[in-house]
């Protein structure tokens, strides 16, 4: 029980870290429906541990009418969970949700197939699934992951990936060398290359992604190409080129703290 009673208390907590429009305690507590769908399901999964399967449905169905948020009394939730705004979320029985996650509404966590046995996703840590996405079938989605809206998920995502569209795709990896070099190259271009990725059309992120691909080749060929003119005696003038600054990769959770 008193386990339970810190686990209520984190959930509450959590949402002023992560919706700005929440000003009080006792606001959170009366008005959000997101968080009386968690303290109730973590209520309703304790009676589904203790096999009152029936009773644990009966109020998890309550709830449902209540707050437009179904989660079956089944699925597993880590500390720190967080639905903002909630209608038509949907948890199916299997799944497993980390710590410090977060659903927007419309989102379904559901499965592909009628078979019997583990059919729902995987949250890691820190997952954050935006507005009407689909996450369908035993798939994990990886810590730090951040799946757009109206995305539709039905495989594996990497830690730190951003999957946006239909089917999903990978549009972001802040763990990609690749991607962070693209990143280097750009920002001695003087923009942004994930600014580019995010917001250009897919065809001109390629485009992007492409030339600077090759410039950063070309780069190092010519530098390959003047060593090797310098060791055989050639007098080469020593242009002053700028190197490029550290990469910093930062967290959103990095970004809101600086921006406090």
């Amino acid at each position: 029980m008193p386990s339970l009673i810190k686990s209520i208390r984190d959930d509450i907590k959590c949402v002023f870290d992560r919706d700005p429009a929440a000003r009080t305690t006792f606001e959170v507590i009366t008005t959000y429906p997101g968080v009386h769908a968690v303290i109730f399901h973590r209520l309703s999964h304790g009676m589904w541990k203790m096999n009152l399967k029936w009773l644990a449905r009966v109020l998890s169905n309550i709830v449902r009418w209540y707050t437009g948020i179904e989660i079956h009394p089944g699925a597993q939730i880590g500390e720190r969970f967080f639905i903002d705004h909630g209608t038509g979320v949907v948890i199916g029985e299997t799944a497993e949700i980390g710590d410090d996650c977060t659903l927007y509404h419309g989102v379904t966590l559901g499965g592909t197939s009628w078979e019997k046995g583990k059919r729902h996703p995987t949250l890691k840590n820190n997952v954050v699934v935006g507005a009407g996405a689909k996450v369908l079938g035993p798939i994990i989605i990886g810590e730090s992951a951040r799946i757009g809206s109206n995305a539709v998920v039905t495989h594996d995502v990497p830690e730190d990936a951003t999957v946006v569209g239909v089917p999903g795709r990978v549009v972001e990896h802040r763990k990609d060398e690749k991607e962070k070099q693209r990143a280097a190259t750009a920002q001695k271009m003087g923009f942004s290359a994930y600014g580019a990725t995010q917001d250009a059309p897919d065809p001109v992120a390629t485009a992007i992604n492409c030339m600077l691909d090759h410039i950063h080749i070309m780069d190092e060929k010519m530098e390959t190409m003047c060593a090797a003119l310098k060791a055989l005696g050639s007098e080469l003038d020593d242009l002053q080129i700028p190197e490029l600054p550290e990469l910093e990769i930062h967290t959103e959770a990095e970004n809101k703290t600086e921006k406090s």
